[in-house]
C-alpha cells in the first residue's frame, strides 16, 4: 500500500503538470501595456516637424527662392526629401524623421532669408519702371488723383516689408503694380483718342469707336471702386480698339491721298508733262514712290503726308506743262500769222511786178 500509494502520488503530479504546461496564455488584452515614456516622440510631434518643414518650403518658393539661390534650394530639397524617406516605426526613428524636418525647415527659412531681400528689390525695380511710364504718358499731370492713388499702396507695401508682414507686402506691391499699368494703358487709350477725335476717323469705323468708349469708362469705375485688374484690362482693352480705329483711319485716309495724287499724275501726263517738264515731273513721281514705300510699310502718316506733297508737285508739274503748250501753241498762231502776212505780202508785190497796180 505505501509503495502503490507512492506510485499513485507520482503519477497524480506527472498528470497535473502535464495539464498545467498544455494550458492556454491569458488573452493579450488583459495584460497592461507599458505607459509610453514622457520623452517619447508622438505623431502629433512628427506632424507638426512636417507642417513646419511645408510651410517653410512654400514660403521660399513663393518668393522664388529657388531662382535666386539654386544651390541652396536643392540642398534644402535634398534635406526634405531625406526626411520624407525615413523609417517611422520605432521612438528613435520618429525622433530622426523630426530631427530631418527640422533641418529641412530651417534650410527653406535659410534660403528664404537671403533671398526676400532680392525679391522685393525686383518687385520695386518693376514698379519704378511701370510708374514712369504711366508719368511719361503725360496723362498724370492732368489726372494726379489716379496716381496719388497707386502712390499710396506703394507706401503701405513698404511699411509692411518693414514689418516682416512679407505676404501682404507682396500682395500690396502686385496691386500697386497693376494700377500703374491700367494708367499707362488707360493715357494710351485717351491719347489715342484725342488722335482720332483731332483728325475725324471715328467716321471711318464708328462701332470699334464706340466700343472702345464703353471699355474706357468702364475701366475708370472699376480703378475708382478698386477693381484694379478688371481696370487695367479694361483700359487694355480700350487701348487697342482705339488703335484698330486710328489704324482704319489712317488707311481710309492715306486711301483718298492717294487716289488725290495718282489722278494729279495722270492729269500731268495728259498735258506730256513727262516730256515738257520732265524734271519737275520726275521729282513728283520720287515722292510718289517714297509714299508708296511708306504705304508698304504701313507707316500711314508719313506715307500721306508724301502724297500730298506728291500731288503738289504733279499739279504744278501739270500747270507748267500746260503753260508751256500755251506758250507753244501762242508761237505756231503767231507764226502762222507771221506766214499769213507773208503770202499776202508776197501776192501784191507779184501783182505790183506784173503791173497788176
Amino acid at each position: 500500500m505505501k509503495k502503490g500509494g507512492i506510485i499513485l502520488l507520482i503519477m497524480f503530479c506527472v498528470f497535473m503538470a502535464s495539464c498545467k504546461s498544455t494550458q492556454p496564455a491569458p488573452p493579450a488584452s488583459i495584460v497592461p501595456e507599458a505607459a509610453p515614456s514622457p520623452e517619447t516622440p508622438d505623431r502629433a510631434s512628427l506632424d507638426a516637424a512636417i507642417a513646419r518643414a511645408e510651410a517653410s518650403r512654400k514660403r521660399a518658393a513663393d518668393f522664388e527662392a529657388a531662382s535666386y539661390f539654386p544651390g541652396d534650394w536643392e540642398s534644402a530639397e535634398g534635406l526634405y526629401a531625406a526626411a520624407g524617406g525615413l523609417p517611422r516605426t520605432s521612438a528613435e526613428e520618429v525622433r530622426q524623421a523630426i530631427a530631418g524636418y527640422n533641418a529641412a525647415a530651417d534650410a527653406y527659412d535659410g534660403v528664404f532669408r537671403s533671398s526676400v531681400p532680392l525679391y522685393a528689390q525686383a518687385r520695386e525695380d518693376e514698379i519704378i519702371a511701370a510708374r514712369d511710364a504711366a508719368v511719361a504718358s503725360g496723362l498724370a499731370g492732368q489726372f494726379p488723383q489716379y496716381l496719388l492713388k497707386a502712390d499710396r499702396v506703394v507706401v503701405a507695401a513698404l511699411d509692411q516689408y518693414e514689418k516682416e508682414d512679407f505676404y501682404a507686402a507682396r500682395d500690396s506691391a502686385a496691386q500697386a503694380l497693376v494700377m500703374y499699368q491700367a494708367l499707362k494703358s488707360g493715357a494710351d487709350a485717351y491719347l489715342t483718342r484725342q488722335a482720332i477725335t483731332n483728325r475725324n476717323f471715328a467716321v471711318y469705323d464708328p462701332g470699334n469707336f464706340d466700343k472702345a468708349d464703353t471699355a474706357g469708362l468702364a475701366a475708370v469705375g472699376d480703378y475708382d471702386a478698386g477693381n484694379v485688374e478688371q481696370a487695367r484690362d479694361g483700359a487694355e482693352e480700350a487701348s487697342l480698339l482705339y488703335a484698330l480705329v486710328l489704324k482704319t483711319g489712317w488707311t481710309a485716309f492715306t486711301a483718298e491721298k492717294r487716289a488725290s495724287a495718282d489722278a494729279q499724275r495722270q492729269n500731268a501726263l495728259d498735258f506730256k508733262a513727262n516730256i515738257a517738264v520732265r524734271d519737275s515731273f520726275n521729282a513728283a513721281v520720287q515722292v510718289f514712290n517714297q509714299a508708296e514705300t511708306s504705304l508698304k510699310a504701313e507707316k500711314f502718316e508719313e506715307s500721306a503726308g508724301l502724297y500730298e506733297q506728291s500731288e503738289a508737285l504733279f499739279l504744278e508739274s501739270g500747270r507748267n506743262a500746260m503753260e508751256k503748250r500755251r506758250i507753244a501753241e501762242d508761237a505756231i498762231q503767231a507764226a502762222e500769222e507771221k506766214m499769213k502776212e507773208s503770202d499776202e505780202t508776197a501776192k501784191k508785190a507779184e501783182l505790183i511786178l506784173e503791173g497788176g497796180e
